[in-house]
């Protein structure tokens, strides 16, 4: 039985190998559709990995209040679209003041440029570096952690100190085999000395993470003096089954600061890490079914070649399913032979498109700097969809072989 079973592999590999450009073509039809598949698959899903890990990175007991949430309405032509006023100093002020929940923390900061040159004795940054300006919380209720030294506290905020805490890549470019604490640098004429360093956080959609500087917002006021900074307002719960509670009373006080009446809806956006992390969810689950809707459809058109050039295979090898049969063979023999061969193409297409499509999924990470991953679920229904297109294949030109009379084979030039 099975030496029978090792003869029909070894005839179907040998009948491969006689077709070589055929099969060659037939390989790479299959696996098209496969690498389809891996490929926007991985890609969703580096995708999806490095905008959860980033918000994700708030906590899950954290929101923000800020000019705009991230809703996007469509509007017509006639339809003006709605400004929110900015959230400028005196709303976060009178926030501050008035915002007693308990068990919370609010952080206060705001973006003073995103294209600043730092300097360091003769050294010099391109001029790409974001300062902000924050307040004691910000570390914290951002998820960044601290590499080297310390962050702000609540006597530098308070007493306006000259100090700041820089990122990764900032230390790199400034003090590349030095210990930056202590080190003073100079943003826009103004000299701060360096308290902290950041740990690495890479960068997200080419916005570079660790090229920053955060200093006290009333030192950063006081060098940024721009019209109409938009601050922006973080608070964290101590506990997450207040969340909700804590929410409603930040929305309701800054409502009152806004001087809204009962009917008039929200000038400002207030945005959940765990809400932005289910949208994501949502969207990418819309990303997937367009992936699969794509990957079927080319996987459909594979498996009509790989039949095809099986029922021609079959009709070219007439005398020789007659020679066979003539000696001997049986009808199932001759079918398992012919079924061999096309379940053999289509592991070797299935394996070829789990290649490039890893590759192009890592490509696609790489170029866009997301965080990639080893498609496991991917190539697993990769190598079952290979399976499946060979069988669906392969069994109608097994059955017509095994049907052949084998005196009219014979008699087949």
């Amino acid at each position: 039985m099975f030496s029978l079973v090792r003869e029909n592999i070894k005839i179907a590999v040998d009948s491969i190998k006689s077709q070589l450009l055929r099969t060659i073509l037939t390989v790479l039809i299959i696996a098209i559709g496969i690498m389809a598949l891996v490929g926007i698959l991985s890609g969703i899903s580096a995708l999806e990995n490095t905008i959860s890990s980033d918000f994700s990175s708030m906590g899950a007991n954290t929101f923000n209040l800020q000019r705009y949430d991230f809703n996007v309405q469509r509007q017509s032509g006639r339809e003006r679209k709605k400004i929110n006023p900015v959230i400028d100093y005196v709303d976060v002020k009178d926030f501050l003041d008035k915002y007693n929940f308990p068990f919370t923390t609010v952080s206060v900061s705001f973006f003073g440029t995103t294209a600043a040159e730092v300097k360091y004795e003769n050294k010099k940054t391109d001029p790409e570096v974001a300062v902000i300006g924050a307040n004691e919380y910000f570390l914290e209720n951002s998820g960044l952690e601290i590499d080297l030294g310390r962050g702000l506290n609540v006597f530098d905020v308070q007493n306006n100190n000259a100090v700041c805490v820089i990122g990764s890549d900032l230390r790199k470019a400034l003090f590349p085999d030095d210990y930056p604490i202590n080190k003073t640098i100079s943003v826009r004429g103004a000299k701060l000395k360096v308290i902290g360093l950041l740990k690495e956080k890479g960068s997200t959609f080419g916005n570079n993470q660790d090229l920053r500087v955060i200093m006290p917002i009333q030192k950063a006021r006081s060098i940024f003096t721009n019209p109409n900074i938009n601050y922006n307002l973080s608070v964290k719960v101590g506990k997450k089954d207040m969340l909700e509670g804590a929410q409603d009373d930040a929305i309701q006080t800054f409502r009152n600061i806004r001087k809204l009446r009962p009917t008039e809806e929200n000038n400002f956006g207030v945005v959940r890490s765990d809400d932005l992390i289910n949208r994501i969810a949502s969207i990418s689950s819309y990303l997937y079914v367009a992936a699969w809707i794509i990957s079927i459809i080319t996987i459909f058109g594979s498996t009509i070649a790989l039949m095809n050039i099986m029922l021609v295979s079959v009709t070219e090898r007439t005398r020789e399913i007659g020679v066979r049969k003539a000696l001997g063979a049986k009808r199932k023999t001759i079918a398992f032979q012919f079924f061999m061969e096309t379940v053999i193409i289509g592991q070797l297409g299935g394996l070829l498109g789990i290649i490039l499509g890893i590759l192009i999924g890592w490509g696609i990470s790489k170029a866009f700097e997301l965080d990639f991953s080893t498609p496991w679920l991917a190539m697993i229904w990769a190598t079952s969809i290979a399976f499946v297109v060979a069988l669906v294949s392969g069994v109608y030109p097994a059955t017509k072989a095994a049907k052949l009379d084998p005196i009219e084979s014979l008699r087949y030039e």
